[in-house]
């Protein structure tokens, strides 16, 4: 074993070889890991080694460093040097997806679940291109994933290759704008610091992906040398405290304001900022308004979460104070009506990302820092600055009011919701209920369906709360496969994935990959035959098609589409509801179905309703009756 090491640390022998002949000695792959690790640190020191191999070999040996414990992927033939070097390694998993933006969104749905970046690995121009869907929703959400292609290169012989850039052109252009960064790679000597690099920027604040592109002779390069780090000396954890002057003064407006309101977003939850943001708001008894559509960033069912902002609420009517803790600035609206925060309210903002900071709206204060420790300062500075008494003299009321008006809400809302129970097809409020009582207390919900009803579930931060992880950009095909790598993050809890039957179209591939490597997910397809939150647009409109209840390109039925066959045919069981009673007994061999390792579909007639809701027009068309052969 001696002689092995050292020719090894010699750079005599590949780590490959190395470890072929450890197991021939009779170690295992854990073992021979337990004798080579400390070789490695001890020769490079902090954790650094030197690394001889194909471009590959260093690719798959930072990734190793780095922690990488999923590869998500769709592989080609021009990445073969990367995946000949990924065969015979035991510290990533592969995860393959059928289509570019099923494996993007796994990778997404495991970073926003773990915190972890995803790394991903898609075929070069072609795949990149097909994964620019998802590629968007990542980049809206600020993931941090590390997306890797191989590359026909176009600069080294022939500039118009198959497969290849367009003459001219380069790869890395075609996502360019759904990314912090995109590089591409021509040297392997530059594959390990290019690729450190990647997984820095994706991670560092404000998170997003990076894209990096690898030409296949860069891969397949052969004795190629390079330093390997491990991740801590390139991804450090980012705590950032907001100026401690800035802090006093926004704890004294907050203190002396008389109708504060907080206004959440998901660097909250992304920074674990929400036990802070909870503290802060019941200690002065501020209410608190979700900016962020990712995560639930204050307890869902909490008295003093008024859930969106709008300034015409009755009970932020007269805001004088608002505090924005890592939420996008007001605006997004195509054409807003007006101004959608109050112009003469003082605003205080407290992000990591500067890029949010009076984008549309003015800025009083700004508090540069991450939210949990600018929250935890602000608690802090708010009870240096006044006693207890004086906190509850001004958190009483106002809590007390914000439950009164919260609690009538939601018992509003329940019985309203309660009206359309058991009907045929099922409502959407007694799905979303039914799917909430079936859920496991710490279940992790992972929605793309942009019209059902959630009221029922309470979304949290704390031990024992559902967890919700949505997407913010809304482009269809992100949930089958990010429900999936919520479940690779988290495979001891409860996942379920509620999805409108459009979106499944977009992904339906994703119940292989589900099937293929045993993720027990459960999925809810609400089947309304309809694409309904474009058709109740087309409607608002009050155009040509609210006048003739028309709606073009609406209708998803003629033929209908069983998600239940649609999965079994790719090892997914799963049964169809049609009614009311039906729902609860296949709910419940759904949620038996997840605990005994296997995913499983219930998909669920749903009934439509707004706008249009009982339009089942299309234009009918038969090529075959114009035929004018048999043929």
């Amino acid at each position: 074993m001696r002689h092995l090491l050292a020719r090894y640390l010699n750079d005599d022998l590949s780590r490959r070889g190395l470890f072929e002949a450890l197991a021939g000695l009779g170690f295992t792959a854990a073992a021979a890991q337990s004798v080579v690790a400390p070789a490695e640190a001890s020769e490079t020191g902090q954790g650094a080694s030197s690394v001889k191999g194909t471009g590959g070999e260093i690719v798959v040996a930072q990734m190793k460093a780095a922690g990488v414990k999923y590869l998500f992927t769709n592989p080609g033939s021009f990445e073969v040097g990367f995946f000949d070097a990924f065969l015979g390694q035991d510290h990533t998993q592969l995860i393959m997806g059928l289509h570019e933006g099923i494996v993007i969104s796994l990778a997404d749905g495991y970073h926003r679940t773990a915190g972890k970046p995803g790394f991903v690995n898609i075929h070069v121009i072609a795949g990149t291109a097909q994964a620019a869907g998802q590629m968007y929703n990542a980049a809206k959400d600020g993931s941090a994933l590390v997306v890797t292609a191989g590359l026909n290169d176009n600069e080294l012989w022939s500039d118009d290759a198959g497969l290849a850039p367009r003459p001219g052109f380069d790869q890395k252009e075609i996502n360019r704008q759904f990314t912090k960064i995109s590089w591409e790679s021509r040297d392997p000597r530059s594959l390990a610091l290019m690729l450190r690099r990647a997984f820095k920027v994706a991670t560092a604040p404000p998170g997003g992906p990076t894209y990096l592109a690898m030409a296949h002779h860069t891969l397949e390069a052969r004795d190629v040398e390079a330093r390997v780090l491990p991740g801590e000396r390139f991804m450090p954890e980012f705590r950032m405290r907001p100026a401690k002057d800035a802090v006093e003064r926004a704890s004294k407006a907050l203190v002396e304001a008389r109708r504060p309101v907080i206004v959440a977003g998901d660097e909250v939850w992304k920074s674990r900022g929400c036990g802070e943001l909870l503290r802060l708001a019941e200690a002065l008894g501020l209410p608190v308004t979700n900016q962020g559509q990712g995560y639930d960033n204050f307890p869902a069912h909490h008295p003093q979460n008024l859930g969106r902002f709008n300034q015409n609420h009755k009970m932020l009517a007269g805001c004088d104070l608002i505090l924005s803790v890592g939420a996008p600035d007001f605006g997004g609206r195509v054409v807003p009506g007006g101004p959608e925060a109050p112009l003469a309210a003082k605003f205080i903002r407290l992000t990591a990302n500067g890029d949010v900071i009076s984008r549309n709206y003015p800025t009083d204060l700004a508090l540069a820092g991450t939210p949990r420790e600018g929250l935890r300062d602000l608690s802090e500075a708010v009870e240096s600055l006044t006693t207890e008494a004086r906190r509850r003299k001004i958190a009483k009321p106002r809590a007390q009011e914000l439950a009164a008006y919260t609690t009538k809400a939601r018992d509003m809302a329940d019985t309203a919701a309660r009206a359309n129970f058991g009907q045929a097809p099922v409502h959407p409020d007694e799905l979303g209920a039914a799917i909430a009582a079936a859920a496991d207390a710490d279940a992790i919900i992972v929605p793309e369906n942009l019209t059902a009803k959630f009221g029922a579930f309470p979304f949290g931060h704390r031990e024992g709360e559902m967890m919700r992880v949505a997407n913010t950009g809304n482009g269809l095909g992100w949930g089958i496969g990010a429900a999936a790598g919520a479940k690779l993050a988290e495979p001891d809890r409860q996942v379920i994935c509620s999805i409108g039957d459009g979106s499944v179209m977009y992904s339906a591939a994703g119940f292989w990959t589900q099937a293929r490597y045993e993720i027990p997910v459960l999925t809810v397809v609400s089947n309304n035959r309809n694409y309904q939150t474009v058709r109740r647009a087309y409607h608002r409109y009050g155009g040509k098609m609210a006048e003739s209840d028309q709606y073009t390109g609406m209708y998803l039925g003629d033929p209908d589409i069983s998600f239940a066959e649609l999965a079994r045919s790719q090892g997914v069981a799963g049964e169809k509801v049609n009614e009311s009673s039906e729902l609860r007994p296949a709910l419940k061999r759904g949620v038996e179905a997840v605990r005994e390792g296997r995913p499983y579909v219930v998909d669920v007639e749903t009934a439509r309703y707004g706008g249009g809701a009982v339009s089942e027009w299309h234009q009918k068309f038969s090529l075959a009756e114009r035929r004018t052969r048999s043929v």
